[in-house]
């Protein structure tokens, strides 16, 4: 029995460290809402002008090198050990991708979330997951990493998208009547002073450059009744959840309103696209239902003991309606928000063709 719970648990924390991008920083994701020009006040000072980018080479940024292999599925220990490769990190010298699905590399390659993305259901499946390793040519940033994905993804997987606007209805979070009772998130310290460099003497190595993009790291501690809690120090700071037989408590201590919304999306039946207009980092905290846990991890394909199979497009909202005094309301409405249905306009990528298996390395 004990052994039947503790798989429970282990599958539900896997799903919601899949389904919250919020807890590894992915922060190359970008808003959903199609922007309308803002009109300066009279007056106003110009803004100055935006860093000019590294000049790409002839046909655009691509990836000197890259390989794709079908990703293995993190196991407890790894998990438990902070040795789960999950997620994405960028150095000066390479893109390391872990254990992500093509809407999941759609989604990063092309600055939209997973619900924007119109294709095939097992895109997102959890048995269609890819790991990926790939070397930045000379000049490239992590800013020019979504436009090396989508030359990766055209020649390995054969992608072929085109872009579509349709009105669809969401959530829109917005500050509750009462004003936001959100606490804002400690400044970080200041960086240490870099030291002076200086070319290496004859016969000594160079410097390594620093990484640029930590690898977030995820433990998981796992209790005999089935409680426990899972840790992520990722880059956008930490988040820790604490779960039992009734569901899952989550803090994160550095969120900005965007990544709130992106990450109460999954529980609800439309996406949630922040209109608080609140700039910054809060410290935040949800609660979630068994239910709930259960749902997302159906949703995602992660195999539930004793619950019912995934069905639909895992990549998006369930069909059912949304209860609006379920978990996740409640918990928005604690931080002085509030979630109201509407309707906008989103930008969408349509696959017209892809290919389910990458071409060799």
């Amino acid at each position: 029995m004990k052994h039947h719970i503790l798989e429970i648990k282990n599958a539900l924390v896997l799903a919601i460290l899949l389904t919250v991008p919020a807890l590894f920083g992915q922060a190359i994701v970008q808003p959903v809402v199609i922007p309308i020009p803002a009109v300066p006040p009279a007056g106003a000072k110009p803004e100055a002008a935006a860093a000019v980018p590294a000049k790409p080479p002839a046909g655009g940024w691509a990836f000197e090198v890259a390989t794709i292999k079908p990703a293995k599925m993190p196991n407890p220990a790894d998990m438990m050990n902070g040795k789960a490769h999950v997620g994405m990190k960028t150095d000066a010298a390479r893109v390391d991708i872990g254990f992500m699905s093509l809407n999941d590399l759609i989604g990063m390659a092309y600055k939209v979330k997973t619900y924007q993305i119109s294709g095939p259901d097992w895109m997102g499946a959890m048995n269609e997951r890819f790991d990926v390793l790939a070397k930045m040519p000379e000049g490239a940033t992590k800013e020019q990493v979504p436009e090396m994905l989508q030359a990766l993804l055209a020649e390995r997987f054969k992608l072929a998208i085109h872009h579509d606007t349709k009105e669809r209805p969401v959530y829109a979070l917005v500050v509750g009547k009462g004003g936001s009772k959100l606490k804002e998130s400690p400044a970080d310290p200041p960086a240490p002073a870099a030291a002076e460099k200086s070319d290496p003497a004859p016969g000594e190595a160079a410097e390594a450059t620093p990484a640029a993009d930590p690898s977030p790291q995820v433990k998981l501690h796992t209790n005999s009744d089935g409680s426990g809690t899972a840790t992520v120090h990722g880059p956008d700071g930490n988040a820790k959840m604490s779960f039992s037989t009734n569901g899952m408590h989550m803090e994160f201590e550095k969120m900005t309103m965007a990544k709130l919304a992106e990450t109460v999306t999954p529980f609800l039946d439309r996406p949630v696209v922040d209109m608080t207009e609140l700039k910054g980092n809060y410290q935040v905290a949800l609660d979630l239902t068994m239910e709930d846990l259960k749902n997302v991890a159906r949703k995602v394909g992660v195999a539930v003991p004793g619950a019912a199979p995934a069905s639909g497009d895992a990549g998006l909202p369930s069909d059912a309606v949304s209860d609006p005094t379920g978990s996740v309301f409640k918990s928005v409405l604690q931080l002085g928000l509030k979630l109201e249905p509407r309707k906008t306009p989103l930008d969408l990528i349509v696959i017209d063709h892809v290919e389910k298996m990458p071409t060799e390395n």
